[in-house]
């Protein structure tokens, strides 16, 4: 018994460190075709509404079982709280990874491989809320000449709602106004959002 557990233990190091040396050779690759890569991966800011995926059957779903965990789900008394739920969703359980080349992964994707950059969780969150009913979620994003924030937020109920996935905070203002207000955006900041539906630069 101990010579097979022996062997057991031996086979999986060797399993181990074959997939980190095939891992390695896969870096090799990207690194050696990453300009290549980013180059057919490149896509116009004004098509990031095709990376918002409301409908497809993997969001809705769930979506559907987020929803479904909530006792007597009335949309008008209890999406905020779905809202929450589908942030914690992405925030505890969909793992930052930083890629070593730009990449976009599709929410259905991102939801997958339970992983993704800042931007493909944030288009996951967008994607669930819009697939819970509020067709008013956005993605918005600040660049400064130093910093970039993303953030998703939504309309409900003369609020807005603002989630912010690096952090971990929810934070709800009585305008967009008053949400904006904090990013302090200027002439020398790019600020945008987006959803399923619509791109708009923000001034």
């Amino acid at each position: 018994m101990e010579n097979a557990g022996a062997g057991s233990i031996e086979d999986l190091e060797r399993e181990n460190e074959r997939l980190a040396r095939l891992n390695q050779i896969y870096l090799l690759v990207i690194s050696r075709y990453k300009e290549y890569i980013e180059e057919k991966e490149e896509i116009a800011v004004a098509e990031l509404p095709r990376l918002v995926m409301p409908s497809s059957p993997l969001i809705v779903k769930k979506a559907t079982e987020i929803q479904d965990s909530i006792e007597n789900y009335f949309y008008e008394q209890n999406f905020k709280e779905a809202s929450v739920a589908a942030f914690n969703f992405v925030q505890n359980k969909v793992e930052e990874i930083t890629l070593p080349l730009q990449f976009w992964l599709n929410p259905e994707e991102t939801t997958a491989f339970m992983a993704g950059d800042a931007t493909d969780r944030n288009i996951l969150l967008c994607s669930l809320l819009i697939a819970m009913g509020n067709p008013s979620a956005r993605v918005l994003i600040v660049m400064g000449v130093v910093n970039r924030s993303i953030r998703v937020y939504y309309e409900f109920s003369d609020s807005y709602t603002m989630f912010d996935l690096s952090s971990g905070s929810v934070s709800e203002y009585a305008s967009k106004e008053e949400m904006l207000a904090q990013f302090h955006i200027t002439d020398e900041t790019t600020a945008y959002e987006f959803n399923d539906q619509v791109y708009v630069d923000i001034e």
